[in-house]
């Protein structure tokens, strides 16, 4: 089921064009009719099996002369063939690996990873990375325990090869939620593993859409945040709504400061809360709804999909209160059973989310979008590597902190 990584041609102007190793988005839908080829110079190579690349989609959004201008004067010197930087793909998500790579014009760098038979994971570089500035791509989603040993031996080979710095790209670090003790003997796992990556090695993290901001504190390392907002607003900016009929919903209290921000961006849209309360043990609960939707198309904003329950509970109150239609927009689809059946049963017009976690394709349905952040993270390394911050504008609104 492997096919090749593709690069599609686009109406961007020429510096905005995907085959520029500057360009802002990438994003792809299912089901694919047309695609271009992108030859890569040579294919991921694993031992424990050869990974599927989807296809990307060749439709772009057109950005104003004034923006590319603007970025293509900010946009730092780079060379492709700077042998110091080494990006090497876990076995997690080796398609946003192979996207990243691609988007830099960079090859990924040659490793083995294979899995004993008493499931012992073992890990040998295959090239020199001696003074080099490595980058390791391995979000650490389900099974959440073996691609996060996987990422730790990773960076453990790293350092016994004397690698010069070592940056854990984690586009969904796992344990997020558990950030802080919600009753007694509670653990925080959040900072458990935190310190693991810090102890195997990591000079660095690279992480997009934490679930909580205060995760990073967790790290004694320099933390590298990126939100996947730009993806998904560039992507709704495409659907042409008009900003009158939209309203962005939070689906529960403790989303409203992420939804406040995203509605901002937005056009200034308004905002609406679904307020959640269950007021005893096996007891129903109670779903409020706190804003205006009615006739309305609602955009409901969350940092992750996990078995849905939430976000289909509120898009059915959506719907009662008279929302035209309803959008569900996510970073991290970790899709638990049964997130599928939810969110296919015809609630939403359209789930958007990003491939910072691997979708499998029996899991399409037909009102899924798939994003791509490879730019995104992609230029995020970039400058790291190359000591520039990630925050001078224009590159702010790619929402680098």
């Amino acid at each position: 089921m492997a096919s090749l990584l593709q690069c599609p041609t686009s109406p961007f102007p020429s510096s905005f064009s995907s085959n520029n190793p500057r360009s802002p988005f990438l994003r792809f839908h299912f089901p694919l009719r047309h695609a271009v080829r992108c030859n890569l110079v040579e294919p991921i190579k694993f031992d424990n099996g050869k990974p599927y690349i989807p296809l990307l989609n060749t439709s772009a959004h057109h950005l104003s002369s004034t923006a590319t201008s603007h970025l293509d004067n900010a946009l730092p010197p780079f060379n492709k063939h700077d042998t110091r930087l080494r990006i090497f793909s876990g076995t997690a998500n080796p398609a946003l690996s192979q996207e990243i790579a691609c988007y830099m014009g960079l090859e990924l760098g040659k490793i083995k990873i294979k899995r004993f038979a008493d499931g012992e994971i073992y890990v040998q570089l295959q090239e020199s990375v001696r003074g080099c500035d490595v980058f390791l791509v391995q979000p650490t989603c389900p099974p959440a325990n073996e691609n996060l040993m996987e990422l730790l031996i990773m960076i453990d080979a790293c350092r016994r090869a004397s690698a010069k710095n070592i940056t854990a790209v984690i586009p969904y670090f796992g344990y997020a939620r558990a950030d802080r003790k919600t009753q007694g003997r509670e653990s925080i796992a959040a900072k458990l593993v935190a310190n693991l990556i810090t102890e195997a090695g990591a000079n660095r993290v690279l992480a997009c859409d934490l679930h909580s901001g205060q995760s990073m504190g967790y790290f004694d390392i320099p933390v590298d945040h990126v939100y996947g907002q730009p993806v998904i607003l560039d992507y709704l900016a495409s659907k042409t709504i008009c900003s009158d009929d939209l309203v962005v919903v939070s689906p529960d209290v403790g989303g409203v400061a992420r939804a406040r921000a995203f509605a901002k961006k937005l056009s200034d849209a308004p905002l609406a809360i679904v307020d959640k309360r269950r007021h005893g043990h096996n007891v129903a609960e109670v779903m409020n709804l706190i804003g205006d939707v009615k006739g309305k198309v609602a955009v409901m904003v969350d940092d992750m999909i996990d078995t849905a329950g939430t976000i289909t509970k509120g898009a059915a109150l959506l719907h009662q209160e008279g929302a035209r239609e309803v959008y569900a927009c996510t970073t991290h689809a970790v899709f638990s059973p049964p997130a599928i059946e939810r969110l296919s049963s015809g609630l939403f017009q359209e789930v958007i989310i990003t491939n910072t976690i691997p979708v499998s394709e029996q899991n399409y349905f037909p009102q899924l979008t798939v994003l791509s952040v490879a730019n995104l993270l992609g230029e995020t390394i970039w400058r790291v590597h190359d000591d520039c911050s990630g925050g001078i504008e224009p590159y702010s609104s790619l929402g680098i902190d």
